[in-house]
């Protein structure tokens, strides 16, 4: 394992591997290392670029370096009554270079937006050995092509961002999960659906199997209160709601964000169209051992036995794209991590990738064939 101490080991280190043909795969704390192929990938640690570069609170904006925990930032922007809005997660070990590179954003994505929606700049290392700067240090930015939307969700394939740079906003006041009980999954997604877009200013919306549905209403104290209470009437011809504490909401918002406690020895991740979640199911019924939906049904955590692609397959058949989030390393050799994109869209990825990395420093047979890895998925 290579351990780069700052930009100019990091500099070297790809330059040489472009020289010498090998094969390097950049990683932060390792916590999802399991997400693809097994492959053998010289690893390029980067845990000790780490560290804040600027805060300014009054600017809502946080420039750290990558190898940076996500805990510490967390801790660092809530110290301040701020959070990032994306709602990032991961397990202990998480760098924030390695939650924008796999674009993991949680339960408020539906609202807020994905990682690469509040990622303004970035500083990164191109397979050639060069450092760019892509974006700037303010909210407001149109200069030139938006390049860090690219690095955001690219597993790594593009170059290795040293800096970035997020927007951040203020945290509520208060937060409270609204709950409906007993929902079978097509009557969750309508209660869902008409929360979401009611004037209650709903922040995330999630489902689970034993029938449970939460509504997360965030804000100001005063705010928050009027929302809650006008939330059962707007949806009266759905359910019934109640406020759920937070001791029993916290896990299992954890578990439709993240799906980890979705039980079976394979995860898919499912991106589908809202309304077409329980057909989906459904049709998979056979193949299901458990599920956990978010995003007001846009995200599908599905738990299963079956060592096949039959999820992959129903998925797309309803315009859907399915990642495997975790399979036996097997499985993991023989079925693609991410979605396959159309012929037309993979070629173009294909050469935006060459264009950053043309001696293919960072293909390491992670994502298997080259033309599906350049997958943008977030």
């Amino acid at each position: 394992m290579l351990q780069p101490r700052d930009t100019h080991d990091l500099v070297e280190i790809i330059s040489a591997a472009a020289a010498e043909g090998r094969r390097l795969e950049l990683a932060g704390g390792g916590t999802r290392s399991d997400f693809g192929a097994p492959r053998g990938s010289q690893i390029v640690c980067m845990q000790q670029i780490a560290g804040v570069v600027d805060y300014d609170p009054a600017e809502l904006v946080l420039t750290v370096r990558a190898g940076t925990p996500l805990a510490d930032i967390e801790s660092l922007v809530a110290a301040e009554g701020q959070m990032l809005a994306f709602e990032p997660w991961g397990t202990f070990g998480t760098t924030i270079g390695g939650v924008v590179a796999a674009g993991i954003a949680g339960s408020r994505r539906v609202t807020a937006g994905s990682a690469r929606d509040h990622l303004l700049g970035c500083t990164a290392i191109s397979g050639r050995g060069q450092s760019f700067v892509a974006g700037a240090k303010v909210v407001k930015n149109v200069t030139g092509y938006d390049l860090p939307k690219l690095m955001a969700g690219s597993w790594g394939r593009l170059g290795a961002m040293t800096e970035i740079t997020l927007k951040v906003l203020p945290k509520p006041r208060q937060t409270v999960t609204m709950a409906a009980r007993g929902l079978a999954l097509d009557a969750a997604y309508a209660a869902m659906a008409c929360a979401l877009g009611s004037n209650a200013d709903v922040s995330a919306a999630a489902a689970l199997p034993t029938g449970d549905v939460m509504l997360r209403v965030a804000g100001f104290a005063p705010s928050v209160q009027a929302r809650c209470a006008a939330l059962p009437g707007l949806l009266t011809g759905h359910c019934r709601l109640e406020p759920m504490a937070e001791a029993e909401a916290e896990p299992l918002w954890r578990n439709a964000m993240t799906g980890a406690q979705v039980r079976g020895s394979v995860r898919w991740d499912v991106h589908i169209a809202p309304r077409h979640a329980s057909r989906l199911l459904d049709a998979l019924a056979p193949l299901i051992v458990d599920w956990a939906v978010d995003w007001g049904g846009g995200r599908i955590w599905i738990g299963t036995d079956a060592l096949c692609d039959g999820v992959r397959t129903a998925a797309a058949q309803l315009d859907g794209e399915a990642r495997l989030a975790k399979a036996p390393a097997e499985m993991r050799r023989r079925i693609a991590a991410l979605h396959p994109r159309a012929p037309g869209v993979a070629r173009l990825e294909q050469r935006v990738r060459r264009a950053f990395d043309p001696a293919d420093v960072f293909v390491t047979g992670r994502f298997g064939e080259d033309a599906d890895a350049d997958q943008f998925f977030a």
